[in-house]
């Protein structure tokens, strides 16, 4: 059990043993003349997407360029394999040049075939995805779930079985409690690893959505980001010091109509900062010196 946990933190590579092996010839389903643990060319139609591939987001122009390769020089290197029932062979690693090979309009493709019990084929698949595939932040904090769930695993654990430290585990998988509009954005890259954890400072789910939006408004750097976050949190600290009874939703609500009517207006980030004995302060946010004029224009008017 340990030697085989170890194998799998090092990759499928560490699985096989392919040394001395002769390339067979195109997989038969009928003769089944590939042996476990060789490499040889099997047809494309007879293979079974991988139910446990942790990637899902696949970019259409990088697909096209793969398989502009692939046409040019071929499947460089070889798709991993299992077999399963009814002369079928599942995906266990791979599905990016399985794709580009269809697009390329090959019959078949190199691969590795091993055998792999359902129970060790998830691990298996996501620990080589990771290592080789360059998924996004929310697919592998996904995997990284995933096997947590299915194998009982504590954080430090996975950590050992995968050779990343456990702090880099927890902040992947923190990046799951986001809402699911902010989850998208990070997956399809409108905003960066770095957003989304500033943006996991701010426990209110409504807020996070409301700077998030502001985020893609004005194209905040990180920085940026994360100083208006530190002027948040630290506006909310002062209100609870100085409003013993929590707002009323009413005015809560008609405090966020009102900013956001100030914040279209000048196409900047408002902060109105309250106190009990009815008295406050606006706050502006300016990215630039130029952008300050352009507030102090539109002030003008």
């Amino acid at each position: 059990m340990n030697a085989k946990k170890r194998a799998l933190g090092k990759g499928l590579s560490a699985l096989l043993d392919d040394s001395g092996v002769e390339p067979q010839p195109v997989y038969d389903v009928e003769k089944d003349l590939l042996a476990v643990g060789t490499i040889g060319k099997v047809p494309i139609d007879i293979i079974e997407v991988n139910p446990h591939q942790p990637r899902t987001d696949f970019d259409e122009e990088a697909l096209n360029d793969l398989a502009a390769s692939i046409k040019e020089q071929g499947v460089i290197q070889p798709i991993t394999l299992r077999k399963i029932e009814d002369n079928k062979l599942q995906l266990i690693s791979g599905e990016r040049r399985l794709k580009a090979s269809k697009m390329a309009g090959l019959t078949d493709i190199p691969a590795y075939i091993i055998v792999a019990e359902d129970n060790a084929m998830l691990e298996m698949a996501i620990v080589e995805n990771i290592q080789r595939e360059n998924l996004n932040p929310i697919e592998i904090a996904m995997g990284y779930r995933q096997l947590i769930e299915d194998y009982k695993l504590t954080q430090e654990t996975l950590s050992e079985r995968l050779g990343k430290s456990r702090s880099s585990i927890a902040n992947f998988l923190r990046l799951l409690k986001l809402p699911g509009e902010i989850q998208i954005g990070l997956r399809q890259e409108h905003i960066s690893t770095g957003h989304a954890k500033a943006l996991l400072s701010i426990e209110d789910p409504k807020t996070q959505l409301e700077v998030y939006q502001d985020v893609l408004a004005q194209d905040l750097s990180v920085r940026e980001l994360e100083e208006i976050i530190k002027q948040l949190l630290s506006t909310e600290d002062e209100e609870q010091k100085e409003q013993p009874k929590k707002p009323k939703a009413t005015d809560h609500k008609e405090y966020r109509e009102l900013r956001k009517v100030l914040e279209n207006r000048l196409n900047a980030r408002i902060q109105l900062k309250n106190r009990t004995n009815g008295k406050g302060s606006i706050v502006i946010s300016y990215k630039s010196e130029r952008d300050l004029m352009r507030i102090a224009e539109l002030l003008k008017q």
